[in-house]
């Protein structure tokens, strides 16, 4: 979207400068975060720099699923349809197509997941197995979330993303099975009471049963509700701790850098306190110098007076004399 003017609209230039971050390696991106956030308040654009100050350094694992989701659209456009579809066959339990569109995904986050590798190592930053591992559970993640999907179409993932469930376990064991329903107790015309004691104590034990069924049930869900919890808040403290370490890493280089500036200045310094002791003993040997030729200057008028006025009465006594000799 364009201005009347002709210029790119600022929330237009805040995506681009945000595609631009989450295409950036890890490493790269605090630097390229707080360079761009400061242009943006430079400009006068103090929301702009807000949210680019807010968007937070992608871990490894996040910023392959963010390459691999650049790199090849084309079967990222597929992986997200597969999704889609996954996600339709789950929500209708149809249990052949369940069977084969799960045997799809396997086989899809696999190569998916050895294509994330091999762009990375191409970059320069190839994955570890514990990092391959977090890729292939954001992948499956994508397929499962429809949240999931939309973070990754838009190439903005931060960390590991977490699949609501095993997607599909769970959908299949939570659905109720059919069952027909119990055909009514044929008794003896003479039932007794110890038979009507029977079936109560039999339909007793079936609802303590359903019970424990269902307290399982709910058991599961709050665990797997826990489980995605505390996978969300160790995927922020792994990207904090990343974040973190960059930060140090980045801190350590400026102090070195500064280090090594200080140690150069500390030997101009030397130096220059070297060449300065120099000028001061020649300083001082000048002045001595300037002090004798003071000296034998001073001497030098005296003699050079005394002889003026020896010459003066040498040259006045023979003029004395000539008036003599003149005159007898």
């Amino acid at each position: 979207m364009r201005r009347e003017d002709g210029r790119s609209a600022p929330g237009d230039d805040v995506e681009a400068v945000l595609d631009e971050l989450y295409a950036l390696p890890p490493s790269d991106f605090v630097a390229r975060r707080e360079e761009r956030a400061a242009r943006a308040r430079t400009r006068r654009r103090a929301e702009d720099a807000r949210r680019i100050h807010a968007a937070r350094r992608p871990t490894l694992a996040g910023w392959a699923a963010n390459l691999l989701r650049r790199s090849r659209p084309d079967e990222a456009r597929r992986f997200l349809e597969l999704g889609r579809a996954l996600r339709e066959a789950y929500a209708t339990l149809d249990p052949g197509g369940l069977k084969e569109l799960s045997a799809q995904r396997r086989r899809i986050v696999s190569e998916m997941s050895r294509q994330a590798a091999a762009l990375a190592r191409e970059a320069g930053h190839p994955l570890s197995d514990a990092v391959l591992r977090d890729v292939e559970t954001t992948l499956r993640a994508v397929l499962a979330d429809p949240e999931a999907a939309a973070m990754w179409e838009a190439g903005r993932v931060e960390g590991v993303l977490t699949p609501p469930s095993e997607f599909g376990a769970e959908a299949v064991a939570a659905a109720p099975a059919h069952r027909e329903p119990p055909a009514p107790a044929r008794t003896p015309r003479g039932d007794t009471a110890a038979a009507r004691k029977k079936d109560a104590a039999a339909r007793r034990k079936d609802a303590a049963a359903e019970r424990r069924r269902a307290e399982l049930r709910e058991r599961a869900a709050r665990a797997r509700e826990e489980r995605r919890a505390a996978e969300a808040r160790l995927g922020e403290r792994r990207a904090a701790r990343e974040e973190a370490a960059a930060a140090l890493a980045e801190a350590g280089e400026r102090e070195r850098e500064a280090g090594e500036r200080v140690a150069a200045l500390e030997e101009q310094l030397d130096r220059a306190r070297t060449e300065r002791e120099r000028a001061r003993s020649g300083l001082g040997e000048a002045r001595e110098r300037d002090r004798t030729a003071a000296r034998d200057l001073t001497g030098a008028e005296r003699a050079a007076a005394a002889a003026a006025l020896r010459a003066d009465k040498a040259e006045q006594a023979e003029q004395a004399e000539q008036a003599e000799r003149g005159g007898a």
